[in-house]
């Protein structure tokens, strides 16, 4: 339905929210250790939406047409939706008032667990890097409007000048990623709660128009996947039925106009549904979806919100083919076009202006959040006024791409023929069956074999020593003798816990995938390209801009000096193929898989290189690899084939006595369990603590026969978790899993954690460890 307020001519789906320092981080963190009020804390946030404000006005987008999005958070999107809809897990009802409402430390209480009050669970979001909080839906749930802080934004904002559009999570994926609460009866899954959570949404909505808003956008990015939990068909009816509600039976000007937004993928068979409701405007991803092939009914009385600029990655656009792109589908014969980015932009970081050292050639290929609503400006203009209009920006972006093309370093003949060699024998090991005896002969653990996933935390003396060696106050000899000191401390720790497979920490990485990026040929690094990951954490993606070959060791030095140190094995440890690409902003001028091969090829050299100086056991972890998971299940065969190749031909070449790890960490493994068997590793540790070993039903019906590590500890909680509760965890696995197999680690590393947290829970940790290998004794003595 075409709306009396028309949707804006230009748009983003949102904008990065940590600020362009990581001001929210540090706000959130003063705050969390009590150095901060919650009043602090507010005031850092409405400075941070003001500013986004500011600068989206400036950018070029409209301050009084609803066209800068209000899509703040402090920790995580859909945990605000659980919170504005009251649906606070019981666990927590304690810190809830009397409206059902949470204060921000209740919030962040919800967000990180409190003793033994585990936090929500985590997963991606979609195919991002972006972790968000699961909610906890049962059949007693009660929902209602417990907080009205998205009409309080919208109300400082107009009070300021600017109408911005609010941001929700839309109720049909709300309900989809949520998991039934404990206690719930078999069968119920949280969309069956639908007709009790639309009049939360239809009220505020009510609230929102009565403050003064004209337009608001639902996300329902769920609609473009089948990978969901819910079954598709009752995700579509759940979809006509919300918007029946939401749209049709709440007319106008009793709600806002509504923009239905759908990014990460294609709308298929949930496009014709929702055109066929009042929802006044649609936002479709043009980057990883398309274009209806033909008119949908319905469409001709809604907006298309086109959204042709990539979201999710960095580079330039090719303007000249978005404009043509644009002009194409007004004659789909939709209600009007608009241009819009095809997803939020909190995938970015804020402004490639802010990385003067980039080289200047590659700078100019790059388009942050900030470069990005200026491509939306830019495009909106020429669809409205015509070509001649915007003809030097067309004319610049097409020279950047040539040049880019162009450019020594993107194609290298050497590494091209190295790829273009390779055969299925490059990527095969000798059998399992015949490796495991001789990795037993050779390290001989103990049963119930303990390790950690590979970093400790990051103290604030080494991020010191990295800055003083980055400015060269500290010489690389100096700098390296910090980096020894600090292996040393780790290594005795673990001793002095009883560890038995030891790490070096990590001390001299800032970034599991940076690291690397910094000693691989293609690849720069940014120095204010911070992107959120979940809540305070955050990460800057390198660039893989170009051919990717290793020009030296990496990683051989720090592995066997931490070798010396100790007669207990030391694992060698490295970042997979397919992490460093899903955590990179990677080329999009070939083939994911050609790129994903060169990588694996410069970790094949790096791993030869610490087999050859001794080093026996070497992890590769591939964290990412559910996340690159394509949502439609059709496409997930040829993602699979091409990213398991890859980390086999990074490990393939190593003797049967070599034993390689691989670790996976908030992922639905049960979708790629059969993935995960094919990358042929001889350890397999995964994230399992939060979902209560949820995982091993997953592994034990699949005839997983290789090792596995689930893992004990929460490491993405402050909390410790005592001695019962993690032996309790280790009893579920070894009665879902040859305790043989068994392996016991955390769920991921401890970079992020601190020295009071993780030396308890790593003596929790064995102590659990050695309660259940002595119960298993006797009971084997028995």
């Amino acid at each position: 339905m075409t709306s009396t307020v028309p949707f804006p001519r230009a748009t983003v789906l949102g904008y990065p929210r940590i600020g362009p320092r990581r001001e929210l981080k540090r706000a959130l963190e003063s705050f969390w250790a009590g150095r901060s009020t919650a009043d602090e804390l507010d005031t850092v946030a409405a400075d941070l939406c003001r500013r986004t404000r500011t600068r989206l006005a400036e950018l070029g987008l409209g301050t009084d047409d609803a066209s800068i999005p209000s899509a703040f958070s402090f920790y995580d999107h859909v945990l605000d939706a659980a919170v504005v809809t009251g649906a606070v897990p019981e666990r927590f009802a304690d810190l809830v008032d009397a409206d059902g409402g949470l204060d921000l430390a209740g919030y962040s209480t919800v967000a990180r667990g409190r003793g033994d009050d585990l936090p929500l669970e985590m997963t991606k979001w979609f195919d991002s890097n972006y972790h968000y909080l699961v909610p906890e839906i049962g059949p007693g749930t009660t929902f209602r409007l417990a907080s009205d802080r998205p009409v309080r934004e919208f109300a400082e904002a107009l009070a300021d000048g600017v109408l911005t559009r609010p941001v929700l999570v839309g109720p049909v994926t709300f309900l989809a990623l949520s998991k039934p609460a404990a206690g719930s009866p078999e069968g119920f899954v949280p969309l069956d709660r639908l007709e009790d959570l639309l009049p939360v949404y239809a009220e505020l909505l009510r609230r929102l128009a009565a403050a003064g808003a004209t337009w608001v956008q639902l996300d329902e990015p769920t609609l473009v996947s089948d990978s969901v939990d819910a079954d598709h068909d009752a995700l579509l009816a759940a979809t006509a039925r919300a918007y029946a509600v939401l749209a049709d039976e709440l007319a106008r000007p009793e709600r806002p106009a509504l923009l239905v937004a759908a990014p990460y993928g294609d709308l298929q068979d949930a496009l014709p549904v929702l055109a066929a409701t009042s929802v006044e405007a649609l936002a479709i991803d043009l980057v990883k979806g398309s274009a209806p092939a033909a008119a949908v009914p319905g469409l001709e009385s809604t907006t298309l919100v086109a959204g042709v600029v990539d979201g999710h990655n960095v580079w330039r656009a090719d303007l000249d083919a978005k404009l043509t792109q644009l002009e194409q589908l007004e004659r789909l014969g939709a209600g009007a076009v608009t241009v819009a980015s095809s997803t939020s932009l909190f995938h970015l970081p804020h402004d490639v202006a802010d990385e003067p050292q980039l080289d200047a050639t590659l700078r100019s290929w790059l388009a942050f959040a900030d470069q990005k609503v200026g491509e939306v400006v830019t495009l909106a203009e020429g669809l409205v006024e015509g070509r001649e209009a915007v003809h030097a920006q067309l004319l610049e972006a097409g020279d950047a791409l040539r040049t880019r093309a162009q450019t020594p370093g993107v194609v290298r003949p050497e590494v091209r023929e190295r790829t273009g060699a390779l055969t299925d024998a490059d990527a095969e090991r000798t059998p399992y069956a015949q490796r495991e005896p001789a990795q037993t002969a050779r390290f001989s653990l103990p049963p119930l074999p303990t390790t950690t996933i590979g970093s400790f935390p990051q103290t604030q003396e080494i991020r010191k020593a990295r800055a003083a060696f980055g400015k060269g106050e500290l010489t690389a000899e100096q700098y390296e003798d910090e980096m020894k000191a600090e292996i040393r401390r780790v290594v005795e720790l673990q001793e002095n816990v009883g560890i038995d497979v030891l790490v070096h920490g990590e001390p001299e990485r800032n970034d599991m995938v940076q690291y690397f990026a910094e000693n691989l040929d293609g690849f720069a690094v940014t120095a204010n390209g911070w992107v959120q990951s979940y809540g305070s954490r955050c990460t800057r993606p390198s660039l893989l801009w170009g051919d990717v070959s290793r020009p030296a060791p990496i990683t051989v030095g720090w592995s066997t000096y931490t070798q010396s140190l100790t007669p207990k094995p030391v694992k060698g440890m490295l970042t997979g193929p397919v992490t460093i690409l899903a955590w990179s902003f990677v080329r999009d001028d070939q083939p994911l898989g050609d790129t994903a091969d060169q990588v694996a090829l410069a970790l094949r050299d790096e791993i030869a290189d610490l087999e050859a100086a001794g080093i026996g056991i070497i992890q590769v972890d591939e964290p990412a690899l559910r996340e690159l998971l394509p949502l439609r299940r059709a496409d997930h065969a040829a993602y699979l084939a091409w990213s398991v190749r890859s980390f086999r031909l990074a490990t393939a070449g190593v003797r049967d006595e070599t034993q390689i790890h691989t670790h996976l960490c908030y992922s639905e493994f049960g979708e790629v369990i059969d993935a995960i068997d094919g990358l042929d590793a001889d350890v397999t540790s995964i994230e399992a603590a939060r979902s209560k070993m949820e995982i091993l039903a997953d592994v034990a019906a699949s005839g997983f026969e290789r090792q596995i590590g689930p893992g004990v500890y929460d490491i993405h909680s402050p909390r410790v978790p005592s001695t019962e509760e993690v032996t309790e965890l280790l009893t579920e696995a070894v009665r879902s899993i040859d305790p043989q197999r068994v392996w016991v680690n955390p769920d991921c590393g401890l970079k992020t954690r601190r020295y009071e947290e993780v030396v308890p829970s790593l003596e929790h940790l064995v102590a659990a460890t050695r309660a259940v290998r002595e119960r298993r004794a006797v009971t084997a003595d028995a």
